[in-house]
């Protein structure tokens, strides 16, 4: 999509939008500035407390979420991005519940993974005054980050990001037949699965009451989130990097709510942005 038909599609002054876009960081993807600047024209704090952004991994939440924060600042809001990726229990902590559960829970990323309970009080925390002591994940070790990250509230608002942001439980039908592989040999029985969808449908569902509105970024489909899961390990240190089939298994685990999420979202998101083959917007569908 252009500039122009990202701003159409987002209801937003044309004009208006190309001058904020303008100011944004030029190395990032057109289209991405495109729907942050429409996003800050969109929402305010008095109707968009907290915005969800949501999509398959590789997708483009982080850089499209520092592009939000860049764009309504620039409108005199102040926004913080807090991200799902940094309340990853620690490495030692998933090891226990793998243990003590199933042992697919000792890798990071699909809800029960989270410290969830600390998200919310961080939440809450975050929009009144003073220093904000915020978390932070090394996924290079694996394990939480020794150094936190400050922020000095209030925050006017608060953009939650991350790849399940908004997913639903699903029924004890659809978790009865494995996915993939890794769930036919590795969780036969579904004690992993419904597991996960058990903290889904408990904490996790109370933490997406807490969000105003929902942006979701739509993948092609499961192979895309693969090879662009691929292109990010291009970017961490050669010693870190995963190979293509450990990015298989990987992604394996996240496949079921990547797909789930494509079902439902589309019609339960205030924006989707559906994103073709290339990694560009393809279009945009808006349902405020």
């Amino acid at each position: 999509m252009t500039p122009a038909e990202v701003f159409t599609a987002c209801a937003v002054p044309i004009a208006e939008a190309e001058q904020l876009m303008a100011r944004l960081r030029p190395h990032t993807p057109e289209d991405w500035r495109a729907m942050a600047a429409a996003m800050a024209l969109n929402l305010s704090p008095e109707t968009t407390r907290v915005l969800g952004v949501a999509g398959g991994q590789g997708a483009g939440k982080s850089t499209l979420s520092r592009l939000l924060e860049q764009a309504f600042r620039l409108q005199g809001v102040k926004l913080l991005v807090l991200s799902l990726d940094d309340f990853y229990l620690t490495h030692g902590e998933r090891l226990a519940l793998g243990r003590r559960v199933h042992p697919l829970l000792a890798t990071r990323g699909v809800p029960g993974t989270h410290d969830v309970e600390r998200l919310g009080d961080t939440l809450e925390a975050v929009f009144k005054r003073g220093s904000h002591r915020l978390p932070a994940f090394d996924k290079g070790t694996d394990d939480r980050d020794a150094e936190p990250i400050w922020f000095e509230g209030p925050a006017d608002m608060v953009v939650i990001e991350g790849w399940c942001v908004g997913a639903r439980p699903q029924s004890d039908e659809q978790l009865r037949e494995p996915v993939n592989a890794l769930e036919r040999q590795e969780d036969p029985e579904g004690r992993w699965r419904g597991y996960v969808n058990g903290c889904l449908s408990t904490s996790y569902v109370r933490l997406w009451e807490q969000i105003d509105k929902l942006l979701f970024l739509a993948v092609p489909d499961i192979e895309a989130v693969m090879r662009w899961r691929g292109q990010q390990e291009l970017e961490r240190p050669q010693a870190q990097r995963m190979n293509a089939q450990q990015i298989r298994t990987f992604v394996s685990h996240y496949q079921r709510l990547t797909q789930w999420m494509l079902e439902i979202l589309p019609g339960e998101a205030d924006f989707v942005g559906f994103l073709d083959a290339n990694h560009r917007l393809e279009s945009i569908q808006r349902r405020i």
